[in-house]
């Protein structure tokens, strides 16, 4: 079974964003590997951050919420057999960095002289992600060989800020236009720094496959003695209702009686334009092994969109729950041994 997010965080399936941030805020403190030296701690921390990253997010929590962990992974796992698993592949520290304002509370502390700034830093609540906003960088600053470059003047990159867009295929098949808008710190004429909104507009070009990385170079918080974080855009496939992906292909279940699939029949198979493909079964025996493939109906090659890859077709065979003593014999007289 996959993690209960909720239950990590010790909270319900019905918490608003602030009863996540407050649980987020207090488990993250108690279980920092730089505080808690217990036998298991650094995990819990990765699954506090984990849980956090997901509940945190509307787009992820809703599909969590539908189709766990497996619908946050859609299409990773093909259609071969198996239950896709979601892998966490942020950074615990980064994502406690971005929250608090700092990558090690601990060490600033003592850094700063005094509590006040320190827990200024815990409470601020100004990186909430609410609807498409996205607050990049928080203001981290991160001690030197901790996920940052250095240029040749001697100013800081932090590592890139990665968020996932969800597309439907029906996007991947056509293409579409992404709104996103970020929250950033930037740096005023008097050397102050602002929040502001910016619109960074996304292509996502036909057949785009779920891992595709869209980076805007230099778009995180400003700030003196440090480059701008990369802000990167990661694509992900949303759940279909009717198929799954795999690659340009995309598969679809068919369900079919008993009856039907030993004297055969026509389908009619549906597409990602809406429209209706016949295929036609009339003069075979489908087994559930059976595979049929619907040439150029599925999503367009991504460096050859003209060319478009299939539906494939497998099948679910409904068999009846019992038999009558007549329709025994009757098949048992009928059917090869």
């Amino acid at each position: 079974m996959g993690k209960d997010y909720y239950k990590i965080l010790g909270i319900s399936k019905s918490a608003n964003t602030e009863d996540i941030k407050k649980a987020y805020r207090q488990l993250a403190l108690r279980y920092h590997p730089d505080k808690n030296k217990t036998a298991g701690a650094e995990e819990k921390f990765k699954e506090i951050a984990e849980a956090y990253e997901v509940l945190s997010d509307h787009k992820k929590r809703d599909i969590y919420d539908q189709f766990g962990e497996e619908g946050l992974n859609a299409g990773a796992g093909g259609h071969g057999g198996g239950s896709a698993t979601y892998t966490f592949h942020g950074d615990p520290r980064a994502t406690f960095a971005q929250f608090f304002g700092t990558a090690n509370p601990f060490q600033a502390f003592f850094d700063m002289g005094g509590a006040s700034n320190i827990f200024s830093n815990f409470f601020d609540e100004s990186d909430d992600s609410m609807g498409g906003h996205r607050n990049i960088g928080g203001g981290v600053k991160r001690p030197f060989g901790y996920g940052y470059e250095q240029d040749r003047m001697g100013d800081s990159q932090d590592k890139p800020l990665e968020f996932d867009i969800y597309v439907t295929l029906e996007d991947v098949m056509k293409g579409t236009t992404k709104k996103m808008r970020i929250n950033r710190k930037v740096i005023q004429p008097d050397g102050s720094l602002r929040k502001e909104d910016k619109i960074l507009t996304v292509d996502v070009k036909p057949g785009w496959k779920a891992g595709t990385r869209i980076t805007y170079p230099k778009e995180g918080d400003q700030g003196a003695g440090k480059i701008p974080a990369d802000v990167v855009f990661i694509i992900r496939d949303k759940p279909h209702p009717l198929f799954k992906r795999d690659g340009s292909d995309i598969v679809y279940t068919a369900k079919m009686s008993l009856k039907n699939a030993l004297l055969g029949t026509q389908l009619q198979i549906p597409t990602l334009s809406g429209d209706r493909v016949p295929l036609n079964l009339s003069n075979e025996v489908v087994k559930p092994t059976t595979i049929k493939r619907l040439r150029g109906y599925g999503l367009p090659y991504p460096k050859e969109p003209g060319k478009r890859g299939d539906i494939v077709v497998t099948f679910d065979i409904i068999f009846p729950d019992k038999l009558t003593g007549p329709e025994r014999e009757s098949l048992r007289a009928l059917l090869p041994n």
